[in-house]
């Protein structure tokens, strides 16, 4: 009875291995690494990976293109950020600006949670360079994302050189409109 039970249990671990799509067992060790404790001020992620347009689902391109009439996706990353799946979709607007959408499943749907755009120093908001500059003067960003959230809320992404990395420091501003405050933490999106 014994022998008979551990054979079952095998084939069916077997057959459900077999049948699953290609980019399961991927994703499963993505999880696992995903699983192992992230630091206290950075989010659990698996990761960006490249994804060709053809294998993004419907939903996502929609999702990307009802945000911003006229979009035109070009190239797409996946990963999991905190146990959220997400896709960022990058591409360009009629005008020839580029943007990316950070779209994140939930419920299983699509949606967009966050459109980002590379900037100038100087069209960050005053008080939002003003704190960076008090944070840390001699932090000179090479590199400045804003990302604008659904709800309206604006986080500006600084990068700039640490060791031979020339974006290997980040730090991150969250704008209200009226009010800078930097992050101690990593932004959720």
């Amino acid at each position: 009875m014994r022998i008979l039970l551990i054979i079952a249990v095998l084939a069916t671990a077997g057959s459900m291995t077999g049948c699953a799509p290609a980019g399961d067992e991927a994703t499963a060790n993505q999880q696992a690494n995903l699983n192992q404790q992230a630091p206290a001020n950075q989010v659990a992620t698996t990761g960006k990976e490249d994804v060709p347009l053809a294998q993004v689902p419907a939903e996502v391109l929609a999702a990307a293109q009802a945000a911003r009439p006229g979009f035109t996706p070009a190239e797409a990353e996946r990963e999991t950020r905190d146990g959220r799946h997400y896709f960022d979709i990058g591409g360009t607007l009629p005008d020839g600006s580029e943007v990316e959408f950070d779209i994140m499943e939930e419920g299983g749907r699509w949606r967009v949670v966050e459109t980002q755009r590379d900037i100038a120093l100087a069209s960050a908001p005053a008080p939002v360079r003003q704190a960076a500059a008090t944070r840390d003067a001699s932090f000179a960003p090479t590199r400045i994302i804003e990302s604008v959230q659904q709800d309206g809320l604006v986080i500006y992404e600084f990068f700039g050189p640490q060791g031979a990395d020339p974006q290997g420091r980040k730090l991150e501003i969250k704008w209200d409109g009226t009010r800078a405050e930097v992050l101690t933490r990593e932004w959720a999106h």
